[in-house]
């Protein structure tokens, strides 16, 4: 692959919006104004040189003008006000259509931001008039015929040795420089090694600038932004200006004496150079050669246990395969490790969501983060962002109050959305909590009614009116609006996390607020899984799901009041039976085993012949042609070359109970959902394949 500088910028242009987006709304919080300001003007900035370099003088000139409001505000020309914030936000965004248009090759919208520029520039010139008059108040007579406002700095910049490599140029740096104010530059040569031992794409000189300007430390500071990473630099005033820099004492000399000599000897290897060139260094991959990987690591779990399995009768082969076994695994670990991200940057974008949304309905809101570096796969990560905008859509049109309403209520006029995730055992929390009015039992009840969903005289507990909500089609909302009120919202959300093999959960309290509690797995790619046997069919069932497994032996089987269940440990516990669930005809052992699930905050059992034993599960695709089958997520092939399913326990759960209640399912034509053959799943697994 090529290097493209644009695509690079266009990578690092991403992660810099996402800077200023966060900065400009912790400016509207009230946060560390002057540090954001300057933080807004660097990224503004970068963005700005970057752009330029690359050619894209759309995205460069439109920066600058906002780099000219920016500096203005740092200067103190530019009060710090709602205005200004919501300025920055909106460059923020037009700066992005200008990306996108680049990145998808179409030219830049014609005027899409001429309005935004007279905006920028009238509020950057309301504060001319007080900006000159800061400057005149705080002049100072100049001496020895210096301007007013000018001062004297010594700078000292000893750069990155890879400085050239990295595409750095110091006469361009100095060029600019040179734009402040007068400046006198010597080089110091004293570095450089003998000839035959100079490299030439190192760079050994180093100098001490002398300037003269009116312009702050932060602006010189602000052009060594490209070549200060790794570099040594130091700015500092002159305490008289215009005379010559005070004599170090002889002590700093012989130190820097000393140094020199010691770079004049030889070139540096790598690990002698400044500690800040051992900073950890990251590497850009694309998704997809992340995700070919993955694959590759899939198959070659499958194989190793295939040869493991071979090898088990040799002696000879027992060391070596085991040694293998080792690798993979530390290999495996490794590769799953690549993908995983912190749930941070996902939350990340959820604040503007907050900001705009709470503007737009008429309401105040802050958004509370925690866990933010809980790791979770990236194939997951990408999917999670469409139900979190829904929760938290729902928070603010549904649960938080307006502020007059929550003042009469005794509750501060500004409602707290938290939105955090944190580890339990093998899967991720994701839970979304308001301070707000908790969902109206009574009005789900009456709006069930309505559409015919329950009975009149039905009697329903907090769990089955909460799960009203996640019907399709089913709102409360008295009128629609861009918000809410097609019933479009909750439905979808549970749908998507099925999708991704987790389980969701809502509880609220009349009047303290509502919360949604999202589970999912680590990784969708391999799981730990407990591997069954019913008849000749093997099946593996999700390790984190499982609490424990107890025996079921005939004298248990009578069904006690017309329902199945066991006592374990003084607890009954209802099962399923999934040979009869499966429509399986073989005749089961004397004793089976009965493994106990978690479902939806309850107990289960799950009737299976036997227990294997665990097994790392490299998960598969049933294909197309079995699409249809929603009992399992997908199928693995075990060291002999046999397919096993992969059983999605919620999906099975909710299976028997329609089954029990004498309703077919969508996808069946007989009442009762077939589990695939063997030879129908390897037809569909190599169908998907090729």
């Amino acid at each position: 692959m090529s290097y493209n500088p644009v695509q690079t910028f266009l990578q690092e242009a991403e992660e810099l919006l996402v800077e200023i987006e966060q900065a400009a709304l912790s400016l509207a919080a009230g946060e560390r104004g002057c540090e954001i300001i300057h933080q807004l003007f660097r990224a503004f900035h970068t963005i700005k040189g970057s752009g330029a370099m690359c050619g894209l003088d759309a995205v460069a000139g439109f920066a600058h003008h906002v780099e000219t409001l920016l500096d203005r505000a740092r200067e103190g020309a530019v009060p710090l006000s709602p205005r200004l914030t919501e300025l920055i936000l909106k460059s923020r965004d037009h700066i992005k259509i200008l990306l996108v248009a680049e990145r998808d090759g179409a030219p830049p919208p014609v005027d899409s931001g001429d309005a935004l520029i007279a905006a920028i520039e009238g509020l950057a010139g309301e504060g001319s008039p007080a900006h000159e008059k800061k400057v005149n108040a705080a002049a100072v007579p100049a001496e020895n015929g210096a301007k007013s406002g000018e001062r004297s700095w010594r700078i000292r910049f000893r750069p990155n040795p890879d400085l050239l490599i990295r595409g750095g140029s110091p006469v361009a740096l100095f060029r600019e420089l040179g734009n402040l104010g007068p400046c006198e530059i010597t080089a110091h040569s004293d570095e450089i090694p003998p000839l035959e031992t100079i490299q030439p794409d190192i760079c050994y000189l180093w100098w001490t600038i002398n300037l003269r300007t009116s312009s702050e430390e932060s602006e010189i500071r602000d052009l060594f932004i490209f070549v200060e990473d790794g570099s040594q630099l130091e700015i500092e005033p002159e305490l008289s200006p215009g005379k010559e820099p005070a004599i170090r004492p002889a002590a700093s000399d012989a130190l820097q004496a000393n140094q020199s000599a010691q770079l004049v000897s030889s070139p540096a290897p790598a690990s002698a150079r400044p500690k800040a060139l051992t900073k950890e260094s990251t590497v850009r991959v694309p998704a997809d050669r992340l995700d070919h990987l993955v694959n590759l690591v899939g198959e070659l779990v499958m194989n190793q246990s295939r040869l493991a399995r071979a090898a088990a009768q040799s002696a000879e082969l027992a060391n070596p395969v085991q040694e293998l076994e080792r690798l993979v695994a530390e290999l495996r670990d490794n590769v799953l490790g690549i993908r995983m991200l912190p749930i941070g940057s996902l939350f990340g974008r959820f604040r503007r969501l907050v900001h705009d949304l709470s503007g737009e309905l008429g309401k105040q809101a802050d958004l509370v983060t925690e866990g933010a570096e809980t790791e979770l796969d990236k194939s997951i990560l990408d999917q999670l962002g469409e139900p979190l905008v829904h929760c938290l859509r729902n928070c603010l049109d549904h649960g938080v109050e307006p502020p007059a309403e929550r003042a009469q209520k005794g509750k501060p006029p500004r409602a707290t959305i938290r939105l955090s995730a944190a580890h339990t055992g093998s899967d991720v929390v994701v839970s979304i909590e308001d301070d707000g009015r908790g969902i109206d039992r009574d009005a789900v009840r009456a709006k069930a009614l309505e559409r015919q969903l329950i009975a009149s005289e039905a009697s329903l507990n907090d769990r089955d009116i909460f799960n009203l909500i996640l019907l399709p089609g089913f709102s409360t909302a008295r009128e629609v609006t861009s918000v809410s009120g097609r019933g479009v919202g909750m439905d979808a959300v549970k749908r998507q996390i099925d999708a991704l093999r987790g389980s969701l959960s809502l509880a609220s309290q009349a009047g303290l607020g509502t919360r949604v509690s999202i589970t999912l797995p680590l990784t969708l790619a391999i799981i730990d899984g407990l591997l069954v046997e019913i008849g000749n069919d093997q099946y593996i069932m999700p390790l984190a799901a499982v609490t424990e497994n107890v025996e079921l032996v005939a004298t248990q089987k009578p069904p006690n009041n017309g329902r199945n269940v066991i006592a374990v440990r003084g607890e009954l516990v209802p099962y399923i039976a999934l040979r009869k669930t499966f429509g399986l005809n073989s005749e089961p052992p004397a004793i089976e085993k009965i493994i106990i699930v978690r479902h939806e905050d309850q107990r289960v059992g799950l009737v299976v012949d036997r227990v294997l034993g665990t097994h790392q599960t490299v998960i598969q695709s049933l294909g197309k042609i079995l699409k249809s089958v929603k009992v399992v997520s997908g199928a693995t092939i075990m060291g002999d070359g046999r397919v096993a399913l992969i059983l999605d326990v919620p999906a099975v759960v909710r299976f028997a109970e329609g089954q029990c209640r004498g309703e077919l399912m969508d996808d069946c034509s007989s009442g009762q959902e077939k589990v695939p053959t063997r030879e129908q799943l390897k037809d569909g697994m190599e169908r998907e394949t090729t």
